[in-house]
């Protein structure tokens, strides 16, 4: 996935290029500003070369995160975007935090858990603790995804 060029549909199109557009119009003409407007540029041709997919993702994930194109253009625009997501390097990477997390929580299955609680780390960032009489795992999620951050074996 890494070395692949990143297909858009047209309407994955039609919600990037303004935002892109709003953005070069707003940002300083500097060197960084050169890779937006590549990214404008590939955009337009719904094939974004795998040097811009990391670039292209940030943007997808603000504008997911803001809600911005859920409250302008609806749900399936939001649903077309996540998926444009979740073929980027980003997105691959949450998605493998998540399987791995899956894994992890497997060994509480058959157990009664004694204890949950849910605790802020930092603006974006959370953690829950699970314990069994076995077993006491935190798992924290942020933006890179979810992780087990602790482990323990016949934690009490």
């Amino acid at each position: 996935m890494p070395d692949e060029v990143l297909t858009l549909e047209s309407l994955q199109r039609d919600l990037l290029l303004p935002e892109l557009d709003s953005f070069l119009a707003a940002a300083p003409d500097t060197a960084g500003r050169q890779a937006y407007v590549e990214l404008r540029d590939a955009v337009r041709t719904l094939r974004v070369p795998p040097d811009l997919a990391e670039r292209l993702a940030v943007v997808v994930e603000l504008l997911l995160t803001s809600g911005k194109v859920r409250r302008a253009y609806g749900p399936a625009a939001d649903l077309s975007l996540w998926g444009l997501f979740q073929k980027t390097p980003r997105g691959a990477a949450v998605r493998e935090s998540l399987a791995n997390l899956n894994t992890a929580l497997k060994a509480f299955e058959g157990q009664t858990l004694e204890f949950v609680s849910v605790a802020s780390r930092a603006p974006g960032a959370y953690s829950i603790t699970l314990r069994s009489t076995a077993l006491l795992v935190v798992v924290r999620f942020d933006s890179a995804g979810a992780r087990v951050e602790t482990i323990e074996v016949g934690a009490e």
